[in-house]
């Protein structure tokens, strides 16, 4: 495999070791020879491996140990790692979280720099794996994307948007690549829409909730809070193009020096992806409380969240085939 003259498919999965629970996951090869692949993680089957681990954990959690995870801003999509710390999930196994705010560009830096243990986008993680980083996607809550274009109500077709300013909370995240997706599919040129950045989904909201900006890529709530403010849900997006969602994203350093706290990450959150869903009044109150939402739009919140969970923590690899040929689109890859 490490001849030149050897060419490998630029898309191979292959069995491999999860650090939860020993051969229960797959991992995707990117590269024409060994000395360059590049390693993206796909789970699978990776909640009966927890199950089978919760007992084994939770006796052995006697000393907490700190972990830090990284997050734009507050977004309906993290509820999972919102649940695991306030209902002591994570404690439950050992574990004390400092949740960090930071931009999502800079989180795979901070990942491999040790700053941070984990960040949550998985899509952020394959395309910087690809461009050479070694990162992993150890877990993918979702099976789904929630992402809606909301405007105001000035914008009536899509040609309305041509000078206009559309705010997202970063370059080569999910909200660009779905805006992207449907400005090709109007036959708009990107260059002829303001593309902004703002950081993160809350703050994208609040800059269109003080009319700096014509539109923006929302998920819930705040996608139905900007509607009870005045502006509309234009297009739903999350049809457009595979892109992985939410998930836990590490480095292959962490899998190698720290493999007994990612295990006990793993088995905290994919508890807390089952609180969710065994207890939708309180689930949906966390929401209202968390976002400063009605309870008719916490509960509309809470309905789409269950809708996109998976309950294995599997990385779809046809979502994952789709990202990697619209990765391809922008840059080389082998």
């Amino acid at each position: 495999m490490g001849s030149t003259g050897m060419k490998q498919r630029a898309f191979e999965i292959e069995p491999s070791e999860h650090p939860a629970h020993g051969p229960l996951f797959s991992w995707v090869r990117i590269g024409k020879q060994e000395t360059t692949i590049l390693k993206v993680t796909l789970l699978v089957n990776i909640l009966v491996g927890l199950i089978l681990l919760v007992p084994e954990i939770a006796r052995g959690a006697e000393t907490l140990q700190k972990i830090r995870i990284g997050f734009p801003s507050l977004a309906f999509s993290y509820m999972p790692f919102y649940v695991a710390k306030e209902k002591g999930l994570l404690k439950k196994y050992g574990l004390e979280a400092e949740y960090i705010q930071m931009r999502t560009t800079i989180q795979p830096q901070a990942v491999i720099n040790g700053n941070i243990n984990f960040f949550p986008s998985v899509s952020t993680g394959i395309s910087a794996a690809v461009s050479g980083l070694p990162l992993v996607v150890v877990l993918s809550f979702c099976d789904g994307s929630p992402w809606v274009l909301v405007t105001g109500k000035e914008i009536n077709k899509p040609q309305d948007l041509i000078g206009k300013k559309v705010a997202i909370s970063g370059i080569r995240t999910s909200p660009h690549y779905f805006l992207l997706a449907a400005l090709k599919k109007w036959e708009i040129s990107e260059k002829d829409v303001g593309i902004i950045t703002t950081g993160g989904t809350a703050d994208s909201f609040t800059a269109l909730a003080s009319n700096q900006v014509a539109g923006t890529v929302l998920t819930p709530p705040f996608d139905d809070k900007a509607v009870s403010l005045g502006f509309k849900k234009f297009m739903f997006l999350g049809d457009l193009a595979d892109i992985p969602y939410v998930g836990v994203v590490t480095s292959q350093a962490e899998i190698k020096n720290n493999r007994e706290i990612i295990r006990r990450t793993l088995a905290a959150l994919m508890e807390s992806v089952a609180w969710i869903r065994a207890n939708r009044a309180e689930s949906a109150k966390m929401i209202a409380d968390k976002f400063k939402v009605s309870q008719v739009e916490a509960e509309q919140t809470y309905t789409t969240l269950t809708k996109i969970l998976n309950k294995d923590g599997r990385l779809n690899p046809k979502i994952a085939r789709g990202y990697l040929d619209l990765l391809r689109q922008e840059r080389p890859i082998p």
